[in-house]
């Protein structure tokens, strides 16, 4: 199989809390992650964002920054979570209480 010609990818980011940042590309066939990123603009939007130090992603998978990307793919740079998800659930729970909770909550008329 041989490489397109041109590629279309979309590069997705969550530059701050309840933003997001989504930009669709032609590009030429053989185009890296790193060139994506570089080609969606991200970096002159964002100035303060070190975009170098999230962690590349096509489609939901970790991909190292030189993984060559195919037509299609979906590029996703995703923050370092900042509250373990256990630990937000069990928080959620405690403001929340036990009543209503669950997925097999009975509910009555």
């Amino acid at each position: 199989m041989g490489e397109r010609a041109t590629i279309r990818v979309t590069v997705v980011c969550s530059p701050a809390e309840r933003e997001v940042f989504e930009h669709a590309l032609s590009l030429p066939g053989g185009t890296t992650v790193r060139g994506a990123v570089q080609a969606s603009g991200l970096a002159a939007r964002y100035l303060a964002l070190d975009w170098e130090s999230l962690a590349p992603g096509v489609w939901g998978r970790a991909v190292d920054w030189e993984r060559k990307l195919c037509d299609g793919d979906r590029v996703e740079l995703c923050r370092p979570l900042l509250v373990d998800p256990k630990t937000a659930r069990r928080a959620r729970f405690a403001r929340q209480g036990a009543r209503g909770t669950g997925l097999f909550t009975k509910r009555r008329p």
